[in-house]
């Protein structure tokens, strides 16, 4: 175990990190403190990491944490791997109250020393970021470099960025202020008055299959840095990347003089349905949740008593107008919808192409032309099946593959899904997309483009003219909600309407991306992820609306 540190000096640690973070979220420029590259993080990171991931299998993950009745687990990688982990399973009547008990001594300690915390447990997580990779991998379905970026340091990012946005909300109000009324000849009226950041309760964190940690740290960090004790829950196919987090927040807050039940530890036998349990809890007081809409709906409806914060489905649509970088957009588009095999909650779903073609600085392009020049964008992209495994990962669940196969009936395939062998991990299901064609004038198509099919699905919808793929753009956002919206138009005009769309529908809209940026990827400090305006999620990451609510200002007035 490392040695304790003191309040004090995890402050002054970690006090120049939150600074920078805060000015980064003022300006929103490009900062990270963790690096995305394999090798900044030494020589024998890389299989340090692996040969810890290694040792974790096969065995109990023990976190001593109290009220443990069982041990329950059943991972298995989409890369066909058994991880055989074993997790303590709770007694929630004995885990709640011992959580709630930990909070008094955590609301005490005040915003900066519970941030200073949280940025030394992510400094901990930072220098293990090679193992984090491996179990994201093995739990996700992500190929390596993706899991090591957005499983890691893009989601220390994440974190880090919510503890700064928990700080300054919580700093506005002063911890304490003299107040004095004159009273004419007669003497003021004199008080003084103490200010206390109160956190609401328990907080519970359901993680979602794809993303566990990227999803799951802006909760979990918000919760705990405004004072809330906070129960992980993880997705039952996705436990080890955030018991591996819990445990090192465990242990922090242990070395820092707080009760380490601060973070605890929730996983449910198979078909148990624990979360559903633990929502209506009135222990529970947040709830933070990634994942379907049908169980999204639920939380807000049931969990009464809880602030909860939501992203869903949604159906994410770019519209092709026109473009003065043609080959640009293919290659940009083939990557969106490539990246991760589709299964992000960003990545393009509905193409809308005006039926007469759109015009480039290649010549005019017909609907038909541009949808083959994206397949074959696509096939060009994925025709090495090292560069493909590189990019698809392994699907991560049945599901998935049930959506990829049965996208073939919904219309004229413009571009089939084939398998991709995997020389690595033969027992993984690593598929290409497919593109179908579909007619947004026919009524009988509307089934499909205006319902979410995760993974690497993506239609072709033919519309009357850019203003019909406006129109379509705001009903879609409007009745099923978008997490990102793409538009390529040379048209002045054109952007106005698609801007216009977005401004009222409230939908994060990224214009004419040809290069190395790309729609269904977001930077920390400054691209927000959702909008919390949309039915697709009713919280952005982030913003102060995602951490203001975790707490409650309680003043007490003293004569002075």
């Amino acid at each position: 175990m490392a040695a304790e540190m003191t309040a004090a000096q995890l402050i002054e640690k970690h006090r120049p990190t939150l600074d920078q973070t805060l000015e980064a979220i003022r300006t929103r420029a490009y900062w990270s403190p963790h690096p995305e590259h394999p090798k900044a993080y030494g020589e024998s990171a890389a299989p340090d990491g692996l040969a810890a991931f290694e040792a974790l299998r096969g065995r109990r993950f023990e976190l001593d944490q109290p009220g443990t009745d069982d041990w329950t687990g059943e991972e298995v990688s989409p890369y066909g791997l058994k991880l055989d982990i074993s997790y303590p399973h709770p007694d929630v009547d004995v885990l709640l109250p011992a959580m709630r008990a930990a909070l008094p001594a955590w609301r005490d300690a005040g915003p900066e020393t519970r941030a200073a915390v949280c940025l030394e447990i992510l400094a901990r997580i930072s220098a293990r970021t090679h193992e984090f990779a491996q179990a994201v991998m093995h739990t996700s379905g992500q190929a390596f470099m993706m899991a090591f970026q957005a499983g890691g340091p893009h989601a220390q990012d994440r974190g880090l960025e919510a503890v700064a946005y928990a700080y300054a909300e919580q700093v506005r109000i002063p911890e304490q202020a003299p107040w004095s009324k004159p009273q004419g000849k007669r003497d003021p009226l004199e008080l003084t008055k103490s200010f206390t950041a109160v956190p609401r309760g328990v907080a519970l964190m359901i993680g979602c299959n794809t993303f566990p940690t990227w999803n799951g740290y802006p909760g979990l960090f918000a919760s705990l840095a405004t004072g809330n004790p906070v129960l992980v829950k993880p997705h039952p196919r996705a436990v080890l990347p955030l018991a591996l987090t819990v445990k090192v927040a465990r242990e922090v807050l242990a070395e820092a003089g707080f009760p380490a039940d601060l973070v605890c530890l929730a996983v449910d036998r198979p078909d148990e349905g624990l979360a559903k349990t633990l929502a209506v809890r009135p222990e529970v007081r947040i709830i933070d949740y990634t994942g379907s809409t049908a169980f999204g709906d639920w939380l807000e409806t049931h969990a009464r008593q809880a602030q909860v914060f939501t992203e869903k489905a949604g159906v994410n649509t770019v519209v092709i107008e026109s473009t003065d970088d043609y080959k640009g957009m293919l290659s940009n588009l083939a990557f969106s919808l490539s990246l991760y095999s589709g299964q992000m909650c960003t990545t393009p779903q509905n193409l809308l192409i005006p039926r007469d073609g759109i015009t480039t600085d290649a010549g005019p392009k017909s609907y038909d032309e541009v949808v083959s020049d994206l397949a074959g964008a696509v096939n060009g992209l994925l025709g090495d099946d090292a560069r493909a495994n590189a990019l698809l990962g392994a699907i991560v669940n049945p599901q998935v593959k049930e959506r990829i196969d049965a996208a073939a009936g919904l219309g004229e395939v413009a571009l089939a899904s084939r398998e991709v062998p995997h020389p690595e991990f033969p027992g993984a299901t690593v598929r290409t997309p497919v593109i179908v064609k579909l007619d947004g004038a026919k009524p009988d198509s509307e089934a499909a483009y205006l319902s979410e099919c995760f993974g690497p699905v993506s239609f072709a919808v033919a519309v009357g003219s850019a203003a019909d793929a406006v129109d379509l753009l705001r009903r879609t956002v409007r009745e099923k909600g978008a997490m990102t919206v793409g538009a390529y138009t040379t048209s002045a005009e054109v952007e106005q309407l698609v801007e216009e769309a977005c401004l009222e529908e409230c939908a994060q809209l990224s214009l004419n991306l040809t290069g190395g940026v790309y729609v269904n990827q977001t930077a920390a400090f400054s691209d927000f992820h959702g909008s919390g305006g949309n039915p697709a999620a009713n919280a952005a990451l982030c913003d102060g609306a995602f951490v203001a609510n975790r707490f409650r200002t309680v003043e007490v007035r003293r004569p002075a």
